[in-house]
């Protein structure tokens, strides 16, 4: 008989109680808080996106690593913590094991709080810009561990459709190829981010949250591995115009090419660069973009609570 050394999974209490009665929970990654904005705004932010979870009828669960630990549900004394303290390492779902076994500490990213979300019985997400096939992946073979886990982990991705420094159109192609449903709520367009489309059409656009929560559910039935990528888009007052983006990262692409930057360097490079070619617009878009998908993730997240409890027979 195969035996294993028991998860460290520890449940914030209101967490713990949501579980217990059924409520809706969205889960929401720690890498934003760690390697985002500077302290105290990291903090803030991080505030502001659990209460819009909160008032979209949901109960936040911030997830990260602590001493060890997975904590599902940090409190505001470990957000503040982990917003104020640097060098905290980003841990995606390759480096969980490792970093659990050494009892180390560090903060999610989309992949691994997808994980830690799906073992902790929670089953929606909430991210601004998901990661996929990066420019340039036919010959550099980068393609996001968020799109692979997204294949693996039962938990539905409530985004802001994907960052645009990535090839979204091959972003889009993996998750057909990969039979991951594709929905975007209230919008004809796959959003990119920070900016309201991508000029890519998605698949289905679904605008009530209850058949949203159906199609979740369907998905499950049928025997899908994975979960559902759901985008939403920015709101119109906070979105970056497409061309202007396009063109901020074209040039930053061009200085990173020259500054030889690579890998999964890549990501921060190009975000930080478009943010100084754009005056600091990005950045802004990016914080609200974080809160108005949160928000959504809320509301969707309470769609299918409602939608679990009335399959459950009266006695």
């Amino acid at each position: 008989m195969t035996t294993h050394t028991p998860l460290p999974i520890e449940l914030g209490e209101e967490v713990a109680a949501a579980l217990a009665a059924g409520d809706p929970i969205v889960a929401l990654e720690s890498n934003v808080i760690t390697h985002g904005l500077p302290y105290p705004d990291n903090a803030l932010t991080a505030r502001k996106v659990e209460d819009a979870v909160r008032a979209g009828g949901a109960v936040p669960a911030t997830i990260g690593i602590d001493a060890g630990r997975i904590i599902v549900g940090m409190g505001a004394r470990d957000i503040d913590r982990f917003a104020a303290t640097p060098g905290i390492p980003k841990v995606s779902s390759r480096d969980l094991p490792v970093i659990l076994a050494r009892g180390g500490t560090g903060a999610t990213t989309v992949a691994s709080s997808l994980v830690a979300a799906e073992l902790a019985g929670i089953t929606f997400f909430s991210s601004a810009g998901i990661g996929g096939v990066h420019r340039g992946a036919e010959t550099t073979m980068d393609i996001s561990s968020d799109l692979v886990q997204f294949t693996r982990s039962k938990v539905a991705v409530v985004c802001a459709g994907a960052k645009n420094i990535l090839d979204l159109k091959l972003t889009l192609e993996f998750l057909e190829t990969h039979c991951v449903p594709l929905i975007t709520y209230r919008a004809d367009d796959f959003p990119a981010f920070y900016c309201m489309s991508s000029g890519l059409r998605a698949p289905h656009r679904i605008d009530d949250e209850d058949v949203i929560a159906r199609t979740v559910d369907f998905h499950w039935a049928l025997g899908g591995a994975g979960g559902v990528v759901i985008a939403t888009p920015p709101r119109e007052e906070d979105a970056i115009d497409r061309d202007e983006a396009e063109a901020a990262i074209e040039q930053a692409l061009v200085t990173a090419r020259r500054d030889g930057v690579t890998g999964n360097a890549i990501t921060k490079y190009l975000m930080r660069a478009v943010d100084e070619l754009t005056g600091g617009r990005t950045a802004e878009a990016n914080m609200a973009v974080l809160i108005s998908t949160a928000e959504a993730g809320g509301r969707l997240a309470a769609a299918y609570a409602r939608h679990v409890r009335d399959l459950v027979p009266v006695p």
